[in-house]
């Protein structure tokens, strides 16, 4: 088990814990090179996980994989590619927290069944992993004590081993009756050497969607990995829906009503602009998110600046609806990741400087509205700050596109204590000091809500607001309680 050196963790612990935001896709096409759309397939969701990325192909006899820390174009080449042949495919891209960056949690996760093997890619976060350790040792030899093969510590590995459990005389079967079982948040995409299979979580957490190509079909966690390999939208998997797609089409299985609550993280960050969640175009939402913060918290300003790429829609917006003209005030560098998953705050800090820089021309001797979607930490608002201001800029007024992130997510996303959220320990006016900023404003929730047009009962905002669809963890309720006492 790899872990870094400051957390000290119990075996069932570590299992509990892991959190993930990735990329799933799978693709049923005889007669295509499947390695290859998967390929780019991921390159479509590479915003979705940086740190590893893998593919795993059937030609219906031989279930192959290759995977491999690093991005989707850094880990697979045309020889690579070449060598997985077959017309099934199941790809995963991946970024992980809490020491968990290592190869053996690259995905897909391999696992033998008694007819043949099954390999799974995950996108979310599951809370029970506790139970389904138990659940695997009830049904493993007593003999033999299960661990995952070649180390790995994620609850994609107890998944993946529950499902050789063969309590079926199918996969399908084994799968219907495990799903009802998981807690927590899940886009499943596996396969055997037969059959592509997705599954979504009865809440629908994480984004899934099935899309026709020819004769063949594709699943993915977003509709533009669709666009990229040519397949048509067709939906998407509903809540509490695994469908089985094989020679004979596709199939639907119904193993859990569904309670939709959708992460509303979705439209204002995580989520690709040109996606569509729930019927509703991201960038859309997001620029009617800005249309509402410039209503709640306007400025006197000469220009709107957005930090790009994900506070660029809601600058456009807040600008449409102040009046106060837009611009590019800032400039990214297009090859540095996302600094948001990054694995540790030095890179956090590094990546900051080394992915944007202040357009002097454009800013010097102007007040600026500058539009971002969240503050998790407040590093990368202090940094922008600074930098305006050394730049020329008299003013900095910071407008973000969000409720103030309160709150940790069990369900996939990387903020793992409420400690590291810098909206817990600060009121507003200690935030806008701490950043440096001449005022600072908050989107509320019943804006950003009714920016997504989804019914705030079928979105998950535990992050903005404490309120969760689900149980939590179990280790998660202690902690919970001190914290809260703590605040």
């Amino acid at each position: 088990m790899t872990a870094r050196p400051r957390r000290s963790m119990s075996h069932i612990d570590e299992f509990a814990r892991p959190q993930d935001e990735c990329g799933v896709f799978g693709v049923y096409a005889p007669g295509e090179e499947v390695a290859k759309l998967a390929y780019f397939g991921l390159y479509a969701l590479q915003h979705r996980g940086q740190e590893s990325a893998g593919i795993a192909t059937s030609n219906g006899d031989q279930l192959l994989v290759f995977k491999d820390m690093g991005l989707v174009s850094q880990v697979f080449d045309e020889d690579t590619l070449e060598s997985l042949p077959g017309h099934i495919a199941v790809g995963h891209t991946r970024y992980s927290t809490t020491g968990a960056s290592v190869w053996a949690n690259a995905q897909p996760t391999l696992g033998p069944t008694a007819h043949g093997t099954v390999a799974l890619g995950h996108n979310g976060n599951l809370t029970n992993t506790d139970v389904l350790l138990r659940l695997l040792a009830e049904r493993t030899d007593d003999s033999q004590q299960w661990s995952p093969e070649s180390g790995a510590t994620t609850d994609t590995a107890v998944v993946a081993a529950l499902l050789g459990t063969d309590t079926g005389e199918s996969l399908a079967e084994t799968a219907l009756e495990l799903l009802p079982q998981i807690r927590g948040a899940f886009s499943f995409v596996f396969m055997d050497e037969n059959t592509l299979y997705a599954a979504r979580d009865p809440h629908g957490v994480r984004p899934l969607v099935l899309g026709s190509l020819g004769d063949g079909w594709v699943v993915a966690s977003e509709n533009p990995a669709l666009d990229i390999v040519g397949a048509t939208f067709e939906r998407e998997i509903e809540p509490g829906e695994m469908i089985t797609i094989d020679d004979t089409g596709v199939h639907s299985h119904r193993f859990a009503p569904a309670t939709p609550a959708g992460c509303v993280f979705e439209y204002v960050y995580l989520a690709r602009p040109d996606t569509t969640i729930g019927g509703r175009s991201v960038h859309s939402a997001r620029v009617a998110m800005g249309h509402q913060l410039a209503r709640e918290h306007p400025a006197e300003a000469d220009l709107v600046v957005p930090v790009p790429e994900s506070g660029t829609p809601a600058a456009v917006g807040y600008a449409q609806q102040s009046g106060i003209p837009f611009a590019q005030g800032l400039t990214k560098n297009g090859y540095v990741g996302r600094t948001f998953i990054q694995p540790s705050q030095s890179q956090r800090q590094l990546g900051i400087r080394l992915k944007l820089n202040p357009l002097r021309e454009v800013i010097a001797g102007k007040r600026l509205v500058v539009v971002d979607d969240t503050i998790v930490r407040g590093n990368t608002q202090r940094a922008i700050v600074a930098m305006l201001r050394d730049a020329g800029a008299t003013e900095v007024h910071v407008r973000i596109s969000a409720p103030p992130v309160e709150w940790p997510c069990f369900y996939g996303i990387d903020f793992a204590t409420r400690s590291e959220l810098a909206a817990v320990n600060h009121t507003l006016e200690e935030l806008c000091a701490q950043i440096g900023a001449d005022s600072l404003g908050h989107l509320s929730t019943e804006g950003m809500v009714a920016a997504t047009e989804q019914p705030q009962k079928s979105l998950c905002t535990a992050c903005f607001t404490g309120d969760y669809p689900m149980e939590t963890p179990v280790h998660a309720q202690d902690l919970l309680a001190v914290q809260v006492a703590e605040g």
